[in-house]
């Protein structure tokens, strides 16, 4: 008697592998407008440090594009808690939203101080430290639009590195300027801190660009 063979069971079809791609989500949008309200809030300081007769006008402006940026920073935290892939490693979008909004935060400081310490007259050295820093921050906003250039943005970088040493000379000068002669006391320690305070942001806008070298290097 012929002996019954089982019904062959074919195999289970062979599975493809996984692959998490990661997504947007709307990052590199925000960080480009991030950007541009920095540079917003530059051009502004810089127009308060060269016409202090509308700075009422120009300090509103910045704190409206203080509380933007915070909205913009918020969201991108936002972001990161709720997807499960990032285009980029989540530390760096945290620090790099974060340094994006303390350089934002530190301008709209220098033009409440300048606001506080009732400005009235025009010093060229604030005028051309904030041209410095209008120029930075545009720097800033191209290597965002860069990001995934690591060659261009370290020519970028060359670029800041070229502002910031400008800065710190018209820096110095400024502040051996204040101390010439027999100045006034409370001239020479409100101007000595809104130099500081432009100096600061420049040194910021620095570390910003150095964030995006870091960044771009590693996910080039």
């Amino acid at each position: 008697m012929p002996l019954s063979t089982s019904p062959s069971v074919s195999s289970a079809p062979e599975l493809s592998p996984v692959r998490l791609i990661p997504k947007d989500e709307g990052f590199f949008e925000l960080f480009d407008g991030l950007a541009v309200l920095m540079t917003r809030s530059a051009t502004l300081l810089n127009q308060l440090f060269t016409d202090p007769g509308q700075l009422d006008r120009y300090v509103v402006q910045i704190k409206e594009i203080e509380h933007q940026a915070d909205d913009i920073t918020h969201e991108i935290m936002n972001r990161i808690d709720r997807s499960f892939v990032t285009p980029l490693d989540r530390e760096d979008i945290h620090l790099l939203a974060t340094r994006l909004d303390n350089v934002v935060d530190l301008m709209d400081g220098t033009a409440r101080r300048a606001k506080m310490f009732h400005i009235t007259d025009r010093k060229e050295p604030a005028k051309e430290l904030t041209r410095v820093l209008v120029a930075a921050t545009e720097q800033i906003a191209l290597a965002v639009t860069s990001l995934k250039d690591a060659r261009q943005v370290q020519v970028i970088g060359r670029e800041m590195k070229r502002l910031e040493e400008e800065a710190d000379a018209i820096y110095s000068a400024a502040v051996g300027a204040l101390f010439e002669g027999t100045p006034d006391a409370l001239d020479v320690i409100k101007w000595k801190e809104l130099y500081d305070n432009i100096e600061h942001a420049i040194d910021e806008a620095e570390d910003v660009l150095n964030v995006l070298e870091s960044v771009s290097l590693k996910n080039s």
